[in-house]
């Protein structure tokens, strides 16, 4: 655990004085804390910092953006933080939102806290071998119909009628990642990022859906409860969460299981998996639980690829800077032609 200083040259690490700012913050929210507030980060993550912060009784945890090489929208918690609060009652299973703090001068960046979820995490190829086949059969059943159950909320009864724009979300996506292609893309992908963002703009997205989109689904984005029986506890990382149409939101959960994910994470990880059901076996699951039709699936996952990739060139660019923190970024740039190709792959698939 930290609470003292941050090592020198250690950019992650919340020194005494931030853990108690922090601290204030929590218990003008309501916190009962027992004593000061100890932190450490938790493995895993390629975007925003996070934290499992205790005060010798109870536990909380903290996510914020990393301290460099931030790039626009792509470290929002105040998107997750507003997002779990708004589906607290919604059925779906989410971390009881405590407290966001966007001023800058409290900490240095925005950050929010939120309860401990206790459960399992099942992130890499070893955590996923600890699951029998029964049990992770049922997990992944889980997962689907946590997924079509996010999509059934409502979301202007529960308040995020201004969360985003319900229309045009493919369009939207094409220009958001293409803008973010711009800031962290290597030159030398760029014809083929630009092959593919323009295949994409000349695709026909029929958006018949309007929903909550998490944005980021997978299984290690989740914290799974195993007893008596298997269910997500919560779904966690929020922060491309926005309104718009769930097929998106089922394409990129399918596109995660595109081997090159594990070099996005620099890790064996558990949802690249043979042991788990093919992205179309995914999709079948996901329509059988009640989710939505899946109107133009080709194009949605075109560009999942597409938006992997941007990501996993971001992940490059914050490594190139020295903005990330331990082992596993170095892989990222490997990740991101193969990317690019399996969506212009699949858009040139005769239909």
């Amino acid at each position: 655990m930290s609470g003292s200083s941050a090592e020198e040259g250690d950019t992650s690490a919340l020194t005494r004085a931030e853990l108690d700012a922090v601290a204030e913050r929590m218990a003008a929210a309501g916190a009962e804390l027992a004593g000061p507030l100890q932190s450490r980060l938790i493995a895993g993550g390629r975007s925003n910092l996070t934290y499992r912060l205790e005060d010798g009784t109870s536990a909380w945890v903290l996510r914020m953006p990393p301290r460099v090489g931030r790039t626009p929208s792509a470290h929002d918690v105040a998107r997750e933080f507003r997002i779990t609060s708004a589906l607290r009652d919604s059925g779906v299973p989410v971390a009881p939102a405590l407290v966001l703090c966007e001023d800058e001068s409290v900490i240095g960046l925005p950050f929010a806290v939120a309860g401990f979820v206790p459960g399992r995490t099942i992130q890499s190829r070893a955590d996923l071998a600890t699951l029998d086949d029964a049990t992770l059969e049922a997990v992944t059943a889980r997962l689907v119909e946590s997924l079509a159950s996010l999509h059934g909320v409502d979301h202007v009864a529960v308040g995020l009628e201004r969360f985003g724009r319900p229309d045009a979300y493919a369009e939207r996506q094409i220009k958001r990642w293409s803008g973010q292609w711009e800031l962290v893309g290597e030159p030398a992908l760029t014809p083929l990022a630009d092959d593919l963002g323009s295949r994409l703009r000349g695709s026909t997205f029929d958006q018949r859906s309007v929903g909550i989109v998490h944005g980021d689904y997978r299984i290690d984005n989740t914290i799974l409860s195993l007893e008596p029986e298997p269910r997500v506890a919560a779904i966690v990382d929020w922060e491309l969460s926005t309104i718009g149409d769930p097929v998106a939101d089922v394409a990129m959960m399918c596109v995660y299981r595109h081997s090159a994910l594990d070099l996005v994470l620099g890790s064996a990880s558990a949802w690249t998996s043979d042991r788990l059901p093919s992205p179309d076996g995914l999709a079948e699951a996901y329509v059988a639980a009640g989710g939505v039709e899946l109107v133009d699936w080709e194009q949605h996952l075109a560009l999942g690829y597409y938006k992997l990739a941007v990501i996993a060139a971001g992940i490059d660019h914050r490594y190139r800077v020295g903005a990330t923190h331990g082992e596993g970024f170095d892989s990222a740039r490997e990740a991101v032609a193969p990317l690019l190709e399996a969506g212009i792959a699949v858009l040139m698939e005769p239909a």
